[in-house]
């Protein structure tokens, strides 16, 4: 199968290698031709230091690479998928399978990244989402990991399983793209407050409580919107959330730990020095409770944070003084 991953950063250059060790035809292009031929020269992604990318991995800036690609992963920042789309938009067949790794949800149009890229390439062909407790550092280095392909469509969702799954690198199929999706774009926003919390000093109890109403309110808003209660209580759900509330590998936890030491955001992302998502999901997650009037308290006190403002600290009296609720009740997920 010939393959193209678009987006050379970590985890597109991760999902790479592992559809080479599968013996596909792959190509991994660069929006930046420089940085692909330096790539080439040095067969290193700085992003993944000290792993090797084999000479059969061809690198290039050259979008041509797509002529008769079967499988192409979309895999560049959420800001840019719009713009990267447009330019996949003229080489894709409607045999072609198209999966969409990057955890985001476009701004100002709430779009998930699938409905973008079916908007712009004319929806001539299935697109695939594919998600999970995958960091990028960790799958280049063949450790055992697992993701969800969701699809409504099974066929392409089994076709994308076929294509990566192997001893090290485990995919499960689901139909339910939309919660999914959600689940890998809103458990960034709450990885960002974690790490906050880390930064003003709180332990464990604290990011435990977080994790767990924070899963209460992103079920809550993705089921409204039609995902599927039991996708947040799995890989794509509860399993990412808890590696990118808890590792180091997660830049969203680490900006985070940066801005509740008392760092700007600016400043932090700047330091991180790679796109932190949750810090662009945050704002379009509270357009969507916004706009569907779905309570998600966590969310909402992340994006004051983030864009408003608001002091870190002031807002754990503001969440831990909520009126009293029955956790049953109050708790979609369960």
């Amino acid at each position: 199968m010939k393959a193209v991953v678009l987006g050379s950063g970590g985890w597109g250059t991760a999902l790479a290698l592992v559809l080479l060790d599968n013996g596909h035809d792959v190509t991994l292009w660069s929006r930046t031709p420089a940085k692909a031929e330096e790539m080439a020269r040095t067969r290193e992604n700085p992003l993944l230091k000290g792993i090797l990318l084999p000479e059969t991995l061809a690198v290039t800036g050259d979008m041509s690479c797509l002529e008769g690609a079967d499988l192409v992963i979309s895999a560049p920042p959420s800001f840019a998928v719009r713009k990267t789309g447009e330019k996949t938009a003229p080489y894709l067949r409607p045999e072609t399978i198209l999966v969409t790794v990057s955890k985001g949800i476009e701004r100002d149009t709430n779009l998930r990244m699938s409905e973008v890229l079916r908007e712009v390439t004319g929806n001539v062909c299935r697109v695939v989402a594919l998600s999970g407790p995958s960091h990028a550092e960790e799958v280049g280095l063949r450790l055992p990991t697992g993701c969800v392909a969701a699809c409504p469509d099974r066929d392409a969702a089994r076709s994308v399983q076929d294509a990566f799954m192997n001893e090290r690198f485990r995919v499960y199929t689901s139909y339910d793209i939309i919660g999914v999706e959600l689940a890998a774009a809103l458990k960034n926003v709450i990885a960002l407050s974690c790490g906050i919390c880390a930064g003003l000093g709180f332990q464990d109890n604290t990011k435990a409580l977080l994790m767990t109403r924070a899963m209460a309110e992103i079920t809550r808003l993705g089921e409204y919107l039609g995902g599927a209660r039991r996708t947040f209580g799995g890989l794509a759900g509860m399993g990412d959330l808890i590696v990118t509330c808890t590792s180091m590998h997660s830049r969203n936890n680490r900006a985070g730990i940066l801005i509740g030491q008392g760092r700007t955001v600016q400043d932090a992302m700047k330091e991180v020095g790679a796109v932190v998502e949750g810090y662009y999901a945050a704002e379009s997650v509270h357009q969507l409770a916004e706009r569907e009037n779905v309570e998600m308290p966590i969310c909402r006190c992340a994006y004051e944070v983030l864009y408003k403002g608001k002091p870190a600290r002031d807002v754990v009296p503001e969440l831990m003084g909520r009126e009293g609720k029955d956790e049953l009740l109050g708790t979609a997920w369960l």
